[in-house]
């Protein structure tokens, strides 16, 4: 039987630790062990965006990345997006623009798009589009979501 690891890191802001087995995912541990459930298990092969997160400042796939590997490093969740006075500008610029339909991509998209205009705070329309490429929705088509990432980067 596998021993569970000891782990600390930065999510969201804030210091915490959790004991994992090495071969649990960092989605694993974000939904089941610390109760952040923004990160959704859409493929859990890094092909559909569903459960992106920023770590250290870099767009990743949480079902890739093995929660022992955040060992001392900072993660952004769509949870540690907002802040307490009120929506991210682009939480709500996808409200304005419907960016959403049935919401189980969203977070995926909300990270996604905030990971790029950390980067690059004035994409082209191709830009983003290309930066979202790796994030699927069923339900929006991708229009909405492009408008509403680039309305953000205007304000």
């Amino acid at each position: 039987m596998p021993s569970k690891t000891h782990v600390t890191a930065t999510i969201n802001g804030e210091e915490v630790e959790f004991l994992c087995e090495p071969h649990q995912s960092l989605l694993e541990v974000l939904r089941e062990t610390l109760g952040l459930m923004g990160a959704k298990e859409g493929c859990n092969n890094g092909n559909c965006g569903s459960c992106n997160v920023i770590l250290e400042g870099r767009l990743v796939n949480s079902c890739l990345v093995l929660a022992v590997e955040i060992q001392g490093k900072s993660v952004t969740t769509i949870e540690g997006i907002a802040t307490p006075e009120g929506l991210h500008p682009l939480q709500q610029k996808f409200i304005e623009h419907a960016a959403l339909q049935c919401g189980y991509c969203t977070p995926g998209f909300i990270v996604a798009a905030k990971a790029l205009l950390d980067q690059n705070p004035n994409p082209s329309e191709h830009e983003v589009r290309e930066w979202l490429a790796g994030n699927l929705c069923r339900c929006t088509g991708y229009d909405r979501i492009v408008k509403a990432v680039l309305d953000a980067a205007d304000s």
